[in-house]
């Protein structure tokens, strides 16, 4: 399992429980993934910490003082 944690500009988009879809970004020297359809973004991670999964469940759903942040389990 791995876990990664995404941010979210508004409150409830999203609920713990939904199955998610993300889509992969590419930059020059990282990848960052989006939950479809554009309802929260990653970091970016390095090539090495490429993401094998495309699908995952949300299982955290948090305001912190930066905003809304959500945590997805993803079976890699």
């Amino acid at each position: 399992m791995r876990e990664m944690q995404f941010k979210m500009e508004r409150p409830g988009l999203l609920q713990q429980g939904d199955r998610v879809k993300v889509t992969e970004g590419l930059l020059p020297s990282n990848y960052y993934y989006t939950i479809d359809p554009a309802l929260a973004m990653s970091g970016n991670f390095p090539f090495r910490e490429r993401l094998l999964a495309r699908e995952g469940v949300v299982t955290v759903v948090e305001e912190k003082e930066r905003g809304f942040y959500v945590t997805v389990e993803f079976e890699e």
